[in-house]
């Protein structure tokens, strides 16, 4: 059984499992807390090796840094003093993926460990547009199971989070939501709470108060999963969903 499942490729059909969504859910929020490792059964996918992503790596990550050609490595703008950024060829395929593997996986970068394309099917979101065709194939393909209310309770949540942001990024600092899929569907992750009980349709969009105060309390619940992270860890965060608080823009 587990041999049939590694031999699954990104151009299967059939559904994957995802696993209970509230135990899922706890353990990605106490990776992105802990600059951890995600635990996905990739199978034969690489997907997320060959779909156009730059590649970040702090300057702590000695190990992975010593593996890259260094002719492959910049300065990564608007980063830490020190942090590295990795490109990837005009097919979209990062230099260190070689033969249908990553040739560096025991000693890959710490963005690479942390990436789980099941945080877009928890948001409800694409990975992005053509050149990210394959990860939306992947993420069409998992299925979360919800053995209790609770378990849908928090996916709608999710959801309502990312849908909410998406659609009212005039109620925030100007310029402060993240751009990128990935930051999107994290941040989602990281404020969902903010929706629990309160729905996230768009029937109250156009009430202004209702958009401020919502932006508010999910600018407070990001707040307050950074200060968690800060305790428990001092790196940075490589696909971090983070938003500066400034006073909220009223329409």
């Amino acid at each position: 059984m587990k041999e049939q499942r590694d031999m699954q490729s990104c151009y299967d059909t059939h559904d994957l499992e995802a696993g209970c969504f509230s135990s899922w859910l706890r353990r990605i929020r106490y990776t992105l807390l802990k600059n951890g490792e995600a635990a996905v059964n990739c199978g034969q996918c690489s997907a997320c090796c060959t779909s156009s992503y730059f590649i970040h790596i702090g300057p702590e990550e000695t190990d992975t840094l010593s593996r890259i050609d260094r002719r492959l490595l910049f300065p990564a703008p608007a980063q830490p003093r020190g942090t590295k950024v990795m490109g990837y060829s005009e097919s979209g395929r990062c230099p260190m993926h070689s033969g249908g593997r990553c040739t560096i996986y025991d000693n890959r970068p710490g963005i690479c460990r942390m990436y789980d394309c099941r945080i877009f099917t928890a948001a409800g979101i694409e990975a992005g547009g053509g050149d990210k065709a394959l990860i939306n194939e992947q993420v069409a393909r998992w299925r979360f199971s919800y053995p209790t209310g609770r378990d849908s309770e928090l996916h709608r949540a999710v959801k309502a989070a990312a849908g909410f942001i998406s659609r009212n990024r005039r109620c925030f600092p100007s310029g402060q939501i993240p751009d990128s899929p990935s930051q999107l569907a994290i941040l989602a992750l990281k404020v969902y709470e903010v929706f629990l009980g309160r729905g996230g349709g768009t029937e109250r969009d156009d009430c202004e108060e209702y958009c401020i105060d919502t932006a508010g309390r999910i600018l407070n619940a990001n707040e307050k999963f950074e200060a968690l992270r800060e305790t428990l860890s001092q790196k940075p965060l490589p696909l971090h969903g983070g938003i500066k608080r400034r006073k909220l823009r009223r329409k």
